[in-house]
């Protein structure tokens, strides 16, 4: 079942604007080519014959190559961005990352986010939130999740800019 979503936040994505308990789906969708997962597998160095090797795949459950894990997570916070990262000074880290159905080429991933924790630092410039992302392929299965901290900006580095 999938939950109601709040609209996007746009330009509205300091800190402040962020509040504990929305769900945002994201604009856009990416579908996973051959070169998302050859290229950056082969550029971090994994050599998981699962991610290259399509005759031993044929033979194997999924039936085809699948996509690294890495590439998956970095595509669904990637479309998460444009909501989640425009104001980010820092990351803090990268928790809680699960990987729950296999992607292949050909399948298209879309976003979603949901804010979990807002916490006020030591700095007057930013604040913390830390966001549960997650993405859907284009059957509504879910592929993977993540929990992200995050410095945020807020409002008054804009105004005073």
């Amino acid at each position: 079942m999938k939950p109601r979503f709040e609209t996007l936040t746009g330009n509205a994505n300091y800190f402040e604007d962020f509040k504990v308990g929305d769900v945002y789906e994201h604009a856009r969708g990416k579908t996973v080519g051959e070169i998302d997962n050859v290229l950056i597998t082969n550029l971090v160095m994994n050599t998981a014959q699962g991610h290259f090797n399509e005759h031993l795949m044929e033979r194997s459950p999924f039936k085809h190559r699948i996509t690294f894990g890495g590439v998956t997570a970095a595509l669904v916070i990637g479309l998460a961005m444009q909501d989640t990262g425009e104001n980010a000074i820092m990351e803090l880290g990268l928790d809680k990352v699960r990987f729950k159905t296999p992607v292949l080429h050909g399948d298209t991933l879309y976003a979603f986010t949901e804010v979990l924790e807002k916490r006020d630092v030591a700095r007057p410039d930013a604040g913390e939130i830390v966001f549960r992302h997650w993405g859907l392929n284009h059957r509504d299965e879910v592929v993977c999740e993540a929990e992200r901290r995050v410095l945020v900006k807020r409002r008054a580095v804009k105004e005073s800019v």
